[in-house]
């Protein structure tokens, strides 16, 4: 069993939560269903699972009065065995998306307290395009009794962890980043090929495991692609069917627009004649399925960062690393492990892979580009009062951008992430790719 991160949220919840029921949201597949089951069937006495896509009839218990009595009844004619334990007992919701009912009902249940509920599903943003969902009331949010939490795919730490790396090591490196103190050649070659292998690998459950598994690359391939085919199955059922070509037209253009030496969005990547107007809407829907995440640009660097998007101006990250490189083809993975890939799509394979290490981390991020030259930092971000400047290079070379940065607006510390070792000049650290995860 893969060892998350999550286990520890779903346990504060548990220990701090009053009239409140959880809400898991993300992408598919990035292990939702895997570790709530592991929670409830160890923290409580009575687990019961209800998924509203393999078994539908389970929505007639939200049909009519939403009562928590009422509700409770309709479970005892639907739910086998059914005895749940005032304080004890927890009911999992899974694909709660296809029941809008239960979705309302969880502000009553929360009220009522009398047993815990978590709900998890995909697409929980978008508007569904089934005949039999048309009529229905559109979802009444329990605004105040839900708490609602992303849940991502591994992040580098948890792969570590899967290959069996210990707590310990990784707070060593720590260390030596907080020290700002080189590291031996040799460990840090280990750890950026370890990196390397995660940009290739990524952290879906299923993923991992294959890699665990069979050692083999190609599996590890074969697995990825089989998930991108699940999602291109979810565009094809969900979307409307006006909406379709265009989402996933905007989903397999994300290599192309990588491979640009900038890489912002550009809808004229797409197609010739592509606009805003044309796809702004597919790309809503892909960011809210979870799969991709906008990062936009700012016209100053400084705090709120918000204050100052340029709406139009933005790049475009899969929320996945090893699903982004899949789709540049296994040859392209294979280089990558080979330390062979070379120009601008390395470049954007990397801002990806950073991003996708600081976007697990919560971390809220834009970036600096101004429009009279090159110069571009690829990601700022809030940090006690202060805007902190992340460049990254995908090889070993100057910094222009991020020195010219530091010298214009002289922030109280900045990144350089490289394919090297730590150092540090003045408010400047020089550090690997991997020690992202301390930033």
């Amino acid at each position: 069993m893969l060892k998350r991160k999550f286990s520890d949220v779903l346990l504060r919840w548990k220990r701090t939560k009053r009239n409140e029921c959880l809400l898991v949201n993300g992408a598919r597949q990035v292990g939702k269903t895997f570790i709530i089951e592991a929670f409830g069937k160890e923290q409580y006495k009575k687990y019961y699972y209800l998924n509203f896509i393999k078994d539908p009839d389970l929505k007639n218990i939200f049909s009519g009065s939403l009562e928590p009595e009422e509700i409770y009844k309709r479970m005892s004619l639907f739910i086998s065995d059914f005895n749940p334990e005032e304080g004890e007992t927890l009911f999992f919701l899974d694909e709660i998306q296809r029941c809008r009912n239960a979705r309302t009902a969880l502000k009553f249940l929360a009220m009522d307290d009398r047993y815990d509920f978590i709900a998890s599903g995909s697409l929980l943003g978008i508007r569904y395009n089934e005949e039999k969902d048309s009529s229905e009331e559109p979802i009444s949010i329990p605004v105040g009794y839900e708490r609602e939490i992303e849940m991502h795919s591994l992040d580098f730490e948890e792969f570590l962890w899967a290959l069996g790396y210990n707590e310990n090591t990784i707070s060593l490196l720590g260390m030596y980043f907080n020290q700002r103190k080189k590291i031996d050649e040799a460990t840090n070659e280990r750890f950026l090929n370890l990196f390397n292998e995660y940009m290739v690998v990524g952290g879906m459950p299923e993923v991992v495991n294959t890699l665990l598994e069979t050692s083999n690359y190609q599996r590890v391939f074969e697995s990825q692609q089989k998930i991108l085919k699940a999602y291109e199955d979810d565009i094809l059922h969900y979307a409307k069917n006006t909406e379709k070509p265009k989402i996933l037209a905007c989903y397999n253009s994300i290599p192309r627009q990588l491979s640009n030496e900038y890489t912002k969005f550009k809808y004229k990547t797409i197609e010739r004649n592509g606009s805003s107007r044309k796809y702004d809407n597919a790309i809503d829907w892909l960011e809210d399925a979870g799969l991709v995440k906008r990062v936009f640009n700012v016209s100053r660097p400084t705090i709120p960062l918000n204050a100052y998007e340029l709406p139009e101006e933005y790049k475009l990250y899969a929320t996945d690393i090893g699903l982004l490189t899949s789709m540049f083809g296994f040859e392209t993975q294979s280089a990558l492990l080979k330390g062979t890939l070379d120009g601008p799509a390395k470049g954007g394979l990397f801002e990806n892979l950073i991003f996708d290490v600081l976007n697990k981390r919560k971390i809220p991020l834009h970036y600096y580009r101004r429009d009279e030259g090159k110069q571009e930092i690829e990601f700022v971000f809030e940090r006690e009062g202060s805007v902190i400047p992340v460049e990254v290079k995908s090889r070993r070379g100057k910094t222009i951008s991020l020195d010219n940065f530091i010298s214009n607006f002289s922030p109280v510390e900045a990144f350089k992430l490289i394919e090297g070792n730590l150092g540090k000049v003045g408010a400047k650290t020089t550090a690997p790719h991997y020690m992202v995860q301390f930033l």
